[in-house]
């Protein structure tokens, strides 16, 4: 592991499709970067909780616990903390502008940088056509997913043998498949067309799994990407600057590597979730807001390669 001398300081953090509660999360890898970074403003952009899959299996460690304690901690010393819900944390949709924790929970916003730009954050699944129109085939998507995943299980445990760091075979495959590649290019264009409609200079989002910054006809496209495969934050720096941050390769981090205690990221609460109640994830809504608007904006929705994430690992 490299070694960090202090805090990285930040003006913003952006952070989305965590999915705590799948074994996929690399719950691991975000304590690291969260107890060796600071900001005035934490972002989270979606997926955060993956309520999908804990209806259908229960799994949810003390390292999960710890990342949640850990942004309520930083939202009590004076971080200021938004969260968007995405559509694998739809359930907390239902306390819309309402605030847990000091954290408060919003369907989307506006980003006002260092600069004077205004970004639009959203998580991004309005701009999904697989979501939108055929929200079946996204959870049936899951099925290939973990396939995926659990393969880059067992390589990655190949790799540890011989102390290499954590390199995400899943992720290779998929920007190498035709039809996810056009998916992601019909994406972004998609979220970028939303961004121009509510006159904001460019847009902050996730949900699927793909950092990127880029120009799309003159406004600012960022994804911060995922800690299920990529491990990557967004950051605007003082002066306005944007940066995606690939945690893993920066600090060398290699899976299931011990690390030094941390006692500001042990918990202040008992072991549970502490922000919102389990039982919504019994009966979760399909999000019905502004749904003819969102549709406006979504790319076609003829199926690419559906996003989800669920076991990877142990």
């Amino acid at each position: 592991m490299r070694a960090i001398g202090s805090s990285l300081k930040f003006r913003t953090i952006f952070l989305s499709d965590i999915h705590l509660g799948t074994r996929g999360c690399k719950a691991h890898f975000l304590l690291d970067f969260l107890k060796h970074t600071e900001s005035e403003k934490l972002y989270l952009v979606g997926d955060i909780i993956d309520g999908w899959r804990l209806r259908k299996n229960w799994f949810w460690t003390q390292e999960h616990n710890d990342v949640v304690q850990k942004i309520l901690r930083k939202a009590r010393k004076g971080t200021d903390v938004t969260y968007v819900p995405g559509n694998h944390d739809e359930f907390a949709r239902d306390f819309l502008d309402q605030e847990f924790g000091q954290i408060k929970v919003v369907r989307d916003v506006i980003h006002h940088t260092a600069d004077g730009r205004k970004f639009l954050v959203a998580h991004g699944d309005e701009c999904d056509g697989v979501m939108i129109y055929a929200k079946w085939l996204a959870i049936l998507g899951d099925t290939a997913y973990v396939a995926a995943l659990t393969l880059n299980t067992w390589f990655n445990a190949i790799r540890r043998r011989f102390d290499l760091p954590y390199w995400s075979l899943s992720k290779y495959l998929k920007h190498r498949v035709k039809n996810a590649v056009q998916f992601i290019s019909n994406y972004e264009q998609a979220m970028a067309r939303m961004a121009r409609e509510r006159g904001a200079d460019g847009i902050v989002c996730g949900h699927i799994h793909h950092a990127e910054i880029r120009d799309i006809d003159g406004i600012t496209y960022l994804n911060d990407g995922d800690w299920v495969e990529g491990c990557t934050a967004l950051v605007e720096h003082f002066d306005g600057h944007w940066e995606i941050l690939h945690w893993a390769d920066l600090r060398g981090l290699v899976p299931n590597e011990p690390m030094t205690a941390d006692d500001d990221a042990m918990p202040d609460f008992p072991s549970v979730i502490p922000t919102f109640p389990l039982s919504s994830f019994g009966n979760i809504p399909l999000e019905a807001t502004n749904k003819a608007k969102e549709c406006e904006y979504s790319s076609s929705p003829t199926p690419g390669i559906p996003k989800s994430t669920v076991l990877s690992e142990p």
